[in-house]
């Protein structure tokens, strides 16, 4: 599998939904497989909230395969030896693209709490103004789970004469007041770490670990299911009898734990703070008055693919429900799959058969539909 990447530093200033404007914007991104002659062939992969531009291969941070790989590959659903995918880090990151850890152009410090409040509709835009630097006018498919798939709700939004399949996994059209409660709890655990700062650590040398691994280990636990935690972990201890005090005396505790401790080595305190705030700001529907539909109006000739998961209380099937009433009612070819799996939120992250079978088929068919 041929792999690229590197740096795109965007061509103009980014304008933001907030009012804001970031100068000298720089995108990291990877890419897998090889773009065609005619550049008609290549997918972006939009990445979940702590994820990244490493959808496959082996992640130079963690050491491990990228969080996609199941999936992206030679022979797999996302065929490398077909398709170029691309991968990039959302501005408000920390894995090489602009955020809050950067330094500011006009002081040469990083930015901390100076940076604007982004949301998914600017991590959009400029994904789309590196496709430009990269001389990709247009996507075959734009992919994404979770965080990941309301970028590609948005693309369809903004964007839908620059693709032509569209495939949302295991994500909503706008947060629910649970979602944003829950991102709220993490903010405060970072923001309750003296070592804070009021987000100025870098420049004292410190970071907010033990903050930002308890945001960590709550968020976590959305991601999974009560039958994945019970046939993971149940009641089993962490060792022959209970320490009759506070340490982690089962197994569940030590694994949140682990999570935690594990997160802090490769993520940024205050880009957790911007993207978990540029979500719960996310609504497709508020622009037009409640009325999703209208949000994708515009994108009657884009295929659509919505995929659900059972188990998932963080976004359940019935936002995608709702996502896929509002395609139907704007006239956009839609399919949609609720997979049956214990595995929670994270279904969309592991092996699922039935998912992979969905993603390759609807892939073909919209290949075909293209005359790719």
């Amino acid at each position: 599998m041929q792999t690229g990447g590197g740096i795109a530093r965007l061509p103009a200033p980014l304008r933001l939904e907030s009012g804001g404007v970031l100068h000298g914007v720089e995108v990291a991104y990877q890419t897998y497989g090889t773009l065609n002659p005619d550049r008609s062939n290549a997918i972006l992969v939009c990445h979940a909230l702590t994820g990244d531009q490493y959808v496959s291969g082996i992640h130079p941070v963690s050491g491990k395969p990228g969080w996609w790989a199941k999936m992206v590959g030679p022979g797999l659903p996302l065929d490398t030896d077909r398709w170029f995918v691309i991968g990039s880090n959302v501005i408000g990151g920390c894995m090489g693209s602009t955020g809050p850890a950067s330094d500011d152009p006009a002081t040469g410090k990083p930015y901390g709490l100076s940076f604007p409040v982004i949301t998914i509709a600017d991590m959009v835009c400029a994904q789309a103004m590196m496709l430009e630097t990269m001389g990709i006018e247009r996507l075959f498919a734009v992919v994404g789970g979770s965080m990941g798939g309301m970028q590609v709700l948005q693309w369809a939004h903004a964007f839908p004469e620059r693709i032509s399949a569209a495939v949302c996994l295991a994500s909503a059209g706008r947060h629910t007041a649970q979602n944003i409660a829950f991102h709220e709890v993490g903010r405060q655990a970072i923001m309750a770490d003296p070592d804070w700062r009021g987000g100025a650590y870098q420049a004292a040398g410190v970071r907010p670990e033990k903050g930002l691994a308890v945001a960590r280990m709550a968020a976590h636990i959305t991601y999974l299911s009560e039958p994945a935690l019970q046939r993971k972990f149940g009641r089993e201890l962490q060792r022959d009898g209970l320490s009759w005090g506070f340490d982690a005396d089962f197994q569940v505790e030590s694994y949140l734990r682990h999570q935690g401790a594990a997160f802090v080595d490769r993520f940024d305190a205050n880009a957790y703070l911007y993207i978990t705030r540029a979500t719960d700001y996310f609504d497709l529907a508020a622009a037009y008055g409640g009325q999703m539909a209208k949000a994708f109006e515009r994108a009657r000739d884009v295929r659509f693919c919505v995929i659900s998961f059972t188990t998932d209380w963080l976004y359940p099937t019935s936002e995608s429900r709702r996502v896929v009433r509002a395609l139907n009612a704007a006239g956009a070819r839609t399919s949609f799959v609720e997979v049956d799996s214990d595995k929670g939120h994270d279904a969309f992250l592991l092996d699922e058969p039935v998912m992979t079978a969905a993603l390759t088929g609807f892939l073909a068919s919209a290949a075909e539909a293209a005359q790719l």
